[in-house]
């Protein structure tokens, strides 16, 4: 179960934000991800519908920051993911877009 939280907005949508262990084999440990939908359901189901399946919210221990949902609602898509901060990393690092973790690796 992943760790996370949302935020409604004024207009009636939501913000979700989830702690997720990375499902790329060569990505971060941990990963991030913002997902913005008129509902909880829907955020958890554009998840579900990019082949993350076993994605639940329960509770909201780790809503989105104000910084987090700024982020979310200036990007085009609404789903956007970064490497999970850690207590002893001093640099943020800037979101990316959902198919950038999904994509598969390139051969060189």
């Amino acid at each position: 179960m992943a760790a996370g939280g949302f935020c409604k907005l004024p207009n009636g949508t939501v913000v979700v934000a989830l702690n997720l262990p990375s499902p790329a084999a060569d990505a971060p440990a941990g990963v991030r991800v913002l997902v913005h939908a008129q509902n909880r359901a829907r955020a958890l189901t554009r998840l579900r519908n990019l082949g993350l399946r076993a994605i639940y919210l329960r509770g909201n221990a780790a809503p989105p920051t104000p910084d987090e949902i700024t982020a979310v609602l200036h990007h085009p898509d609404g789903l956007i993911w970064r490497t999970a901060p850690t207590a002893d990393t001093l640099t943020l690092e800037l979101w990316h877009p959902i198919r950038a973790l999904l994509r598969p690796p390139t051969r060189a």
